[in-house]
């Protein structure tokens, strides 16, 4: 094919077409579509530029140059310093970095530069001249037809814009239970006029042995959802053993002085069986319905309404439609005497002059810059800077650096807006006006924290077309450009591009208005219609304080390869050989009662399962993949194919800091996807996050396997929900058309791999029965894996019966797949349960053996999760939930435990928890990980 300048004309195009310039006085623009190599911009004039040919291919969102750079000189955007010229730059020359080059190559972009033109500058601390702070005047008050909306007044004079009943799990642990009953419920009481339905806020947190350090978070959370005014009921469930409980959200209430909580309220302590729970929760919930379904909508104050101002999926128009247009919006509410709400403490820094252009006091200013030091030390006690933020979503859509994507995330403060106040995570708003909350970018976690201080609606700008929303929130989506609102028309809300296309801009911000008026009447936003929420609390930071050899300088000076961190706490691969056990302790076990087990042949050996498995690339796109995963089961997507399917929302993915986290999570992802009781597995992918559908392809080929082998949809750039849907569902059926239906055949123990563990005191007859069933499948030929959190190391009598002496250490990293078969030790960093039950499931296990004391544990999406117990009291009070009961001797016990393995593995009984609908997933961060 010819070239430009080799027998074909070159595309010409217009400036004011192609390109916008954020501000006058910038030396870069960035172009509304992609200009390949060869193209003629046409300036007009401007800059007394003419015709200028293009050099490099530009991507959408991306940069190039409009005047003259010296080599060393500063390019802006806002007028503000975002990056240096690596040489002198001149007119059309591609503004591109090392990380925009090396995130662009991971997606096979071509017609890039071999070297980058530009170097990001550095994060230097911001210094503060309150001698030139502007003391200003917050915007003038406005009275008219938009100074009310119909909303539900409580008693204590809030206002809702919704009227949900609210089914709260205290922590993780009991997460599973308030899904399950809010569905329930939902389906006994569904929405009406009147009344919005039964909703679950189920999180991550708090599930370990010991108070978490984000324990204030947590519970200003749950704190929040208890006294806000979209929630016309509330139950709050505690599971036995949970490190935080219903109890401490009421100290911690009383400590913070909390207005007393108006709607009907209880807690629930579980104590029984699942099923028998879940019939006595509902008892308490069902008479609050009829009094909650009387609650009527009246005319209402403006002023009563609090934004929360978020952003996610984030691309270069960011800063220039959507993030203006939600500011916009959210100051005409402050005129109005209402709240708008600015977050993500992180996504700031670089941009702090520009916050403080205009603020209350000086004491705001101060409090505001001591929270941005204050993440950047947390931050770098992880061996990280804020420079980690963006997304390879958000480089590849243009958005360079945490600079830039800061500099058009302060656009959500219009200029002439003053900042009111500065508040911690989930405090409630001290009074009305702009206020800053400080949060991690990570969208989820941030959301959770603005509606906790009392935000009745979201404004939720996104470039690349994020579909998040809050349960019992109303959020309205605002996405960048007129092409990506067409293309997710059925997820969007507001089409803040239609700014560039030549829609004045205050007929867009009162449009929008009249929109928000509406949608905190009752109109149904895009997501609501969908039935889709999230949520996640801002989550726990293993590290307390600077670690030698781990932490780096606030601003990120000071740098180290990541292979250059302990091992331990990178957690990285170990060389995956067995525990070795004392000689002749295999020969001294009596014979195994059971020495066959029916298992499917697999592509790798034989499995317990041949599972279809939809695995979310990010926390964005969990909850539709586990509908597409219910879907795929109730229709039978794959004819018989396929024994089950399963999919593994969880919180990853994005909005976490790189490095030693990243490598953690890529390895337990593969492990899933290279599990062999998976028969077919697709990736969804959000679109935008760090860890995209392209970054896996990359981690398959690293690991030895084809990509091909593996189904691929992404919801943004497939078209939406219901448009990647089809993609997955055609996926399924296509390919297992090719396959044969699975039928079992009789195998020796030594084909198993199973996970052993023990949560509560254990006897030491109990610990030593669990060590000769494992035992038995070692000594077959087969694999054992122990979490290192396991109460079993430290029980000598399991070790001396396992090993014959004490071991601790750990023979394979979390997640890491054993090099050979026998006794292994998975090293764990944390105590939670649901987390070390993915690690478990990511190396290979195929069934978990769990004794229990003092109740049950939630089962895993994934992993079958068989719990036992020796113990009475457990037996008499959980026994519904238990998949075996250990009684009699060592012998006795052992064949037991070994039987419910048995029965599991060929199919004759499903794990209690699995059954009952008492599962999760969730992933570790490791030591290192923080939400950013």
């Amino acid at each position: 094919m010819a070239q430009p300048g080799q027998g074909t004309q070159p595309q010409r195009v217009d400036f004011d077409r192609v390109a916008v310039v954020p501000e006058p006085g910038d030396n870069c623009a960035l172009v509304s579509r992609d200009l390949e190599a060869g193209t003629v911009v046409d300036f007009g004039g401007r800059g007394g530029l003419g015709e200028v040919r293009l050099p490099h291919r530009v991507m959408e969102g991306h940069r190039f140059v409009i005047a003259p750079i010296p080599d060393g000189a500063a390019l802006l955007s806002w007028n503000t310093p975002f990056a240096t010229a690596l040489r002198d730059l001149v007119p059309g020359d591609y503004v591109c970095t090392e990380p925009v080059l090396e995130a662009l190559a991971a997606r096979k972009v071509p017609g890039l530069p071999a070297e980058p033109s530009a170097l990001n500058v550095p994060l230097d601390p911001y210094q503060l001249d309150e001698q030139s702070l502007v003391l200003g005047e917050q915007v003038a008050p406005v009275q008219d037809r938009l100074s009310t909306f119909a909303g539900y007044r409580r008693s204590n004079g809030t206002v809702g814009t919704r009227n949900h009943v609210v089914i709260v799990g205290v922590t993780s642990r009991s997460g599973a239970f308030a899904t399950e009953l809010a569905r329930r419920l939902a389906t006994r009481f569904p929405a009406d006029d009147h009344f919005d339905g039964v909703v679950a806020v189920a999180h991550t947190e708090a599930g370990e042995e010991t108070r978490p350090n984000n324990a204030d978070f947590v519970l200003a959370v749950l704190a929040g959802t208890l006294v806000h005014p979209n929630v016309g009921a509330v139950l709050l469930v505690d599971e036995p053993g949970a490190v935080i409980t219903s109890k401490d959200v009421n100290y911690f209430m009383e400590q913070h002085g909390y207005p007393a909580v108006i709607a009907p309220c209880a807690s629930f302590d579980r104590h029984g069986g699942f099923e028998n729970d879940l019939a006595e929760a509902a008892e308490i919930v069902a008479p609050w319905l009829p009094q909650v379904q009387q609650a009527r909508r009246t005319e209402q104050p403006t002023a009563k309404l609090a934004i929360a101002l978020q952003c996610g999926g984030s691309d270069a128009f960011s800063g220039v439609t959507a993030n203006p247009l939600a500011g916009a919006v959210g100051g005409e509410v402050i005129k109005r005497g209402g709240i708008a709400c600015l977050a993500e403490t992180d996504e700031l820094i670089a941009a702090e002059g520009y916050v403080l252009k205009n603020v209350r006091t000086p004491e705001v200013a101060r409090k505001f810059l001591d929270t941005v030091q204050s993440f950047k030390e947390r931050v770098s006690w992880h061996g990280h800077t804020a420079e980690g933020n963006p997304s390879g979503g958000n480089i590849y859509r243009g958005l360079y650096n945490i600079s830039l994507k800061s500099l058009g995330a302060a656009r959500k403060l219009p200029r002439e807006v003053r900042v009111d106040d500065v508040i911690n995570y989930g405090e409630l708003f001290p009074r009305p006006g702009y206020i800053f909350m400080d949060s991690p970018g990570n969208d989820l976690e941030s959301v959770a924290g603005q509606v906790a201080s009392g935000s009745t609606m979201i404004f939720f700008t996104t470039g690349n077309g994020s579909i998040t929303n809050f349960p019992f929130v109303p959020t309205m989506k605002f996405v960048t450009t007129t092409e990506r609102y067409r293309l997710l028309s059925h997820e969007m809300d507001v089409n803040a591009g239609r700014y560039l296309d030549g829609t004045d801009f205050d007929e867009l911000t009162t449009e929008t208005l009249q929109q928000t008026i509406k949608v905190a009447s009752g109109e149904r936003t895009a997501g609501e219609k969908a039935g889709h929420s999230q949520v996640s609390i801002w989550r726990n930071w293993k590290q307390t304080g600077p670690r030698q050899g781990i932490s780096i300088s606030i601003d990120g000076r000071i740098g180290r390869r990541l292979e250059e961190l302990p091992a331990d706490e990178r957690d990285a691969e170990l060389p995956g050989q067995p525990v070795e056990v004392a000689a002749g302790l295999s020969d001294a076990l009596p014979p195994a009662p059971i020495s066959q087990v029916q298992l499917y042949p697999a592509d790798s050996g034989y499995a317990t399962e041949q599972l279809a498995l939809v695995l979310p690339t990010s926390l964005c796109s969990g909850q539709i993949a586990g509908r597409l995963a219910d879907q795929a089961a109730a229709e039978d997507w794959t004819a018989g194919r396929t024994t089950r399917a399963v999919a593994l929302p969880h919180t990853e993915g994005c909005g976490v800091s790189g490095g030693a986290n990243i490598t953690t999570y890529a390895r337990t992802m593969v492990g899933y996807l290279a599990h062999r009781s998976v028969r077919l597995a697709l990736l969804l992918e959000h679109g935008c996050e760090k860890t995209h559908n392209d970054f896996f392809s990359g981690e398959l080929t690293a690991a030895g396997l084809d990509p091909g082998r593996f189904g691929w949809a992404s919801i943004q750039l497939d078209g939406g929900i219901e448009a990647s849907g089809r993609r997955v569902q055609d996926w399924f059926s296509d390919r297992a058309a090719g396959l044969g239906v699975p039928t079992r055949e009789d195998r020796p123990l030594s084909d198993l791999s199973v996970a052993l563990d023990a949560r509560g005191p254990i006897t030491d007859e109990a610990a030593a029965a669990l060590a000769r069933t494992a035992g038995w499948i070692v000594a077959a030929g087969g694999t054992v894996i122990i979490p290192t959190s396991s109460r079993l190391l430290t029980t000598p009598a399991f070790s001396d019966a396992a090993f014959g002496r004490a071991v601790t250490a750990p023979t394979i990293a979390h997640g890491q797949r054993p090099a050979a078969a026998g006794w292994h030790i998975m090293r764990m960093p944390g105590t939670d349960w649901l987390e070390t039950a993915t690690g478990l499931g990511a190396s290979g296990a195929e069934l978990a053996l769990i004794h229990v004391v003092g109740g049950t544990l939630p089962g895993h999406r994934f992993l079958p999760v068989l719990q036992v117990s020796g113990d009475s009291d457990t037996v008499a009070a959980h026994g519904p939930d238990l998949d075996g009961v250990l009684h009699g001797g060592i012998d006795q016990q052992a064949g037991a435990a070994l039987q419910v393995l048995a029965d599991a593995a060929s199919g004759r009984i499903r794990a209690k928890a699995d059954l009952a609908g008492n599962v999760g997933f969730q992933l570790t961060r490791g030591l290192l990980g923080a939400s950013m």
